[in-house]
């Protein structure tokens, strides 16, 4: 195991995970490394929360606060939490006995854009960062750390805390290194200066990590592997969906308004994102490339394909079998990938710089095109938000996507109105599930109603909103975005009564 610590300084402070833990006290805040299920540490937290239930057990208070880069895995939210060991999250989680413990007011969860961790972080309002815990691949003879499955805000840990525990997991892939571009670059304002990334396979950083060696208080040994769910296959509604965003994009290219190579692609995580991006391998589209968050099954077919010729993110998030597909020739993928630090790889200056063509799932949009990426009925969180805003915002084109119903037909996700807003309908260009698509841009709100109701919502539902629309603009209060406020969650509290949004 010593060959991936090559450090003698660092050598010294190897340790097991259980003395790694006790280095973190009751009210520490902590940032741990990890980017949907990659990269996180895997030993350091398990020992935390067998430390933590013991002092709970002894009748001792015991939490932390948490900071990651977005999701992790079950050793770690899953871990903590079920310990009661998590005081306060940011900035995603998707673990469920986290959300449990977040939705029934046990847990304090700050759910933020991505892209703007870092700078808070070093603004300082958040508070001081005590303990980093950050996963690398390997550590240099100079004591730089190689990255390793995710980037995410690692950078900013280590640079921000005021010790630093590093788990070296030898599962990861040694042919990682050379993958990375970790940006030294950013700075507040009034220091702040342009980024010089132009095009999306740009290289404007360094392969690793910088760290103080003296702020190295552990070095911890393990051998576990990432923890990513299995993507589901695609089901009709998903191959429906991919169906009709490749059509508007061989329109989209037709009519002179994209690049036969498209512009960079962005996607966000689930079952959906990822039948598009395989769609795309049959696609008439060449040279593509990728500027987004994760790496997922789909962004590998595409490069086996020859289709995509670059892909840029903070992470992997791969199927167990695409992992292993991955790492066993890492050395030829290795060459076609960037991971970078979330705040390079979210940047909305970036983002908008490049053009991205942003494609993210949602829980439910209203007639107008708002967005609800995060809360069940209004008040019960699934996720977060994650980096679907800083894209939305300002990508070339902004497509949401979703199934038209959930539970079974109980829940339309085409709604009167959002129970909760994340994403305003000026962010939302383009709407989509299997139903089919409405292009909103340039529309006016109740030309973008009529098209959604008619192009997106399950035919179950249709007459209903059509009804509540035709209705809203006869009795609203004003006619610029025809609303009846008695009726307009009515379908929330029915679902919430009934168990269905029916009538």
């Amino acid at each position: 195991m010593t060959s991936r610590i090559a450090s003698e300084s660092l050598r010294a402070k190897i340790m097991n995970a259980q003395d790694a833990a006790a280095l973190i006290t009751n009210g520490m805040t902590v940032g741990m490394s990890g980017f949907t299920g990659s990269g996180y540490p895997k030993a350091v937290p398990l020992a935390l929360a067998a430390g933590i239930e013991a002092e709970h057990a002894a009748e001792r208070p015991f939490q932390i606060r948490v900071w990651t880069g977005a999701s992790t895995g079950p050793e770690l939210d899953g871990a903590l939490a079920k310990a009661d060991g998590i005081e306060f999250r940011l900035p995603y989680n998707s673990d469920p006995i986290a959300r449990e413990k977040i939705n029934s007011g046990r847990m304090d969860y700050f759910d933020m854009h991505l892209s703007q961790v870092a700078p808070m972080a070093w603004q300082g309002f958040l508070g001081p960062l005590d303990v980093a815990v950050v996963e690398v691949s390997g550590i240099r003879a100079d004591g730089s750390l190689i990255p390793s499955s995710s980037v995410g805000n690692n950078k900013t840990w280590l640079d921000r805390a005021s010790k630093v525990i590093v788990e070296v997991n030898r599962w990861q892939n040694a042919a990682l290194e050379g993958m990375h571009d970790i940006y030294y670059g950013t700075a507040l304002p009034p220091s702040r200066v342009p980024i010089p990334l132009t095009r999306s396979d740009d290289r404007i950083g360094e392969p690793c990590f910088r760290c103080d060696p003296n702020k190295i208080v552990a070095v911890v040994e393990t051998d576990t592997p990432d923890r990513n769910l299995p993507f589901t296959p695609p089901d009709d509604a998903a191959r429906a969906i991919a169906g009709h965003i490749l059509e508007f994009l061989r329109h989209e290219v037709a009519v002179g308004r994209l690049p036969a190579a498209l512009l960079p692609i962005q996607s966000g995580v689930g079952n959906i994102a990822n039948a598009v991006l395989t769609g795309l391998v049959d696609s008439p589209f060449h040279d593509l490339t990728a500027y987004t968050e994760v790496i997922q099954d789909g962004m590998l077919d595409l490069l086996d394909a020859g289709r995509l010729r670059m892909a840029s993110a903070t992470a992997f998030s791969l199927s167990p079998e695409a992992a292993a597909r991955l790492n066993a020739d890492m050395g030829r993928y290795r060459d076609r990938m960037i991971l970078r630090p979330q705040e390079i790889s979210n940047h909305p200056e970036l983002i908008r710089r490049l053009g991205c063509i942003a494609m993210n799932g949602l829980i439910e949009a209203d007639i107008y095109g708002a967005v609800n990426s995060t809360h069940v009925m209004g008040s019960r969180i699934q996720n977060g938000i994650g980096g679907s805003g800083d894209f939305a915002r300002n990508a070339y084109i902004s497509i949401f996507m979703t199934p038209s119903t959930a539970k079974g037909g109980k829940i339309s996700a085409i709604v009167p109105q959002a129970s909760h807003v994340d994403h305003i309908s000026q962010d939302v260009q383009v709407l989509v599930t299997e139903q089919g698509l409405a292009d909103l841009r340039g529309l006016s709100p109740k030309q973008r109603a009529a098209l959604i109701i008619k192009n997106c919502a399950h035919p179950d539902y249709r007459p209903m909103l059509a009804d509540y629309f035709a209705r809203a603009r006869v009795g609203s209060y004003g006619q610029q975005s025809p609303s009846l406020p008695a009726e307009a969650l009515s379908w929330h509290q029915r679902f919430m009564e009934t168990g269905s949004m029916l009538s």
